[in-house]
This record gives structure tokens, C-alpha cells and sequence, in this order.
């Protein structure tokens, strides 16, 4: 029994290059689609470690930390899991300071009618402990927030309302 050899053409010369060079080119366009698709997911990190990512501005000026805020928010867990939500339910109105760090400092970034997404590591948020049996001890917290209106604190005063915390 005989073995016949296949003899294999000769490829051009320079082939081998252009095909290098098809696949650099090829690796630059997933690279740019990749980096272009992900744009609006680039999340801000402040000096306290809260992560934001503007999702809409509002306009107007910022809550100050003695304000109440009305918001509308949805708070999930890193999987996804979500642990509190006002969907459904009419807008919260809450005390700034009322709020975990991260929450606080988050809220006090927005304007009237801006919706933010926020991240917030367990040192901003509930830490060691937890919070019941809805957050675990050490989660981070991921919110989808927006402002819908606050009430100023001058303006509490003048309702013969004291403002929180005092």
C-alpha cells in the first residue's frame, strides 16, 4: 500500500501579512464596539466611595442635608434581588440625613426630577449588620432614585415644622 502525498499550493507571498492584519483590524472593531455599547455604564466614584451614574439630570438646586426629599426608588442587592421599591405605591418623602450615608450623599448630587443610579458599598449602607432579613451583613446596595421634589428647610420652619435631626 502506497501513500500519495498532496502536494499544497504555495500561498501568495504577503498573504499571511494582509490575513494579520485582518485579524488586528477585526480586534479593534469588537474592542471600539465593546467600549461604545458600554458608554452609558460608566459609573462616577466619589472620595467616600459611592458610585453614581446619572441616568437623566434634573434641573435646579441640590437638596441640602437638612431637607425632605420625595422620591421614587428602587433598591436591589448585587444579584438583583430587590429588597425595598416604591413602584406601585406613591413617592416617599424622606428626611435626607434620614438615610444611610451613601443614600444621603447620593440624594444631595440630584436636582428635581433627575434620576440616579447608585452603588453603595456596605460601609455607606448597612455594614456588619445588615438590615433584617432583607439585606445580609456586608452587601453592597444598588439604587435606581429619582427626585421628584424637596421641601427646604427654611421652608419646614415657616410651617412651624422643625427641621430633622433638630
Amino acid at each position: 500500500m502506497s501513500v500519495t502525498a498532496v502536494p499544497i499550493r504555495p500561498i501568495k507571498k504577503g498573504s499571511v501579512t494582509k490575513l494579520w492584519i485582518g485579524l488586528a483590524a477585526l480586534s479593534l472593531a469588537a474592542g471600539a464596539l465593546a467600549w461604545a455599547g458600554t458608554a452609558g455604564q460608566h459609573y462616577v466614584t466619589t472620595e467616600s466611595g459611592l458610585q453614581f451614574r446619572v441616568v437623566s439630570e434634573g434641573e435646579g438646586p441640590h437638596p441640602a442635608p437638612t431637607d425632605i426629599v420625595l422620591i421614587d426608588y428602587t433598591g436591589t442587592l448585587e444579584d438583583g434581588t430587590v429588597f425595598d421599591t416604591s413602584e406601585g405605591r406613591q413617592p416617599v418623602p424622606l428626611p435626607v440625613m434620614g438615610s444611610i450615608p451613601g443614600f444621603a450623599e447620593g440624594l444631595q448630587m440630584m436636582r428635581k426630577g433627575g434620576t440616579y443610579r447608585l452603588r453603595i458599598p456596605s460601609e455607606l449602607a448597612y455594614g456588619a449588620t445588615g438590615a433584617g432579613d432583607a439585606i445580609p451583613p456586608d452587601a453592597d446596595l444598588q439604587f435606581e432614585v429619582t427626585l421628584i421634589d424637596f421641601v427646604p428647610a427654611s421652608a419646614l420652619q415657616g410651617m412651624g415644622i422643625p427641621p430633622p435631626g433638630m
